[in-house]
């Protein structure tokens, strides 16, 4: 089972040009985070340890696999992007000509993405699953292999988030909404890993804009 994300797999959007981002980039980027995590998986199996997916928080698994790929744009991007200093706004800074400073969030499985401000602007959003090595997936089951199976593109307003920060909450928290995601254009859709069963109108929506 390859790892490796094929350009014409990208669909090639408005919202993509708009940002100044390119198909081979964001396949180089989705390619290089599978990779980088297989290679921090081997060298733990070597260890006769767990992989990364079992080993630390999936919360803290989401933020590593973001800063994966932040490296994986800048790296991919011909130095039109470039990557932020760690937990500084934004993630990617658009050094290029026509391109935009970028914001990543990352979600498990069906999840909406989430920061703990609200932050208007350009965005880019990696959602993954966690399946077998081989690739294998069912939705509803766990595996220990992370694969991106939905990728997105484009600018969120204030509307776009629902915040919390009451009281007793685990802190502040702004979560992008069904009109935020909606307003995203789906760049990437990996079917075969898509955590929605076969009744969803979400899997026959993304199915239809990829065939």
């Amino acid at each position: 089972m390859t790892r490796q994300v094929d350009t014409r797999r990208i669909r090639q959007t408005d919202a993509l040009r708009a940002l100044g981002l390119q198909q081979a980039t964001i396949a180089k980027a989705i390619t290089s985070t599978h990779e980088t995590l297989d290679a921090l998986d081997a060298t733990l199996h070597q260890r006769g340890q767990p992989r990364m997916a079992e080993m630390i928080e999936l919360a803290n698994f989401s933020a590593m696999l973001g800063n994966i790929f932040r490296s994986g744009i800048e790296a991919a991007s011909d130095g039109r992007f470039k990557a932020n200093r760690p937990h500084t706004y934004p993630d990617l800074l658009g050094v290029g000509d026509g391109c935009s400073n970028v914001e990543i969030k990352v979600a498990l499985e069906k999840n909406n993405p989430k920061g703990h401000l609200i932050k208007p602007g350009p965005h880019l959003t990696v959602r993954y699953v966690l399946a077998a090595s081989s690739g294998a997936f069912t939705p509803g089951e766990r595996g220990d292999v992370a694969w991106v199976w939905d990728v997105r593109v484009g600018v969120l307003e204030e509307e776009h988030f629902n915040f919390s920060n009451t009281e007793g909450d685990s802190g502040k928290t702004a979560v992008i909404n069904a009109a935020g995601m909606a307003a995203l254009s789906p760049v990437y859709f990996d079917l075969s890993r898509c955590p929605y069963t076969g009744r969803s109108k979400h899997r026959k929506t993304l199915t239809k804009l990829f065939t």
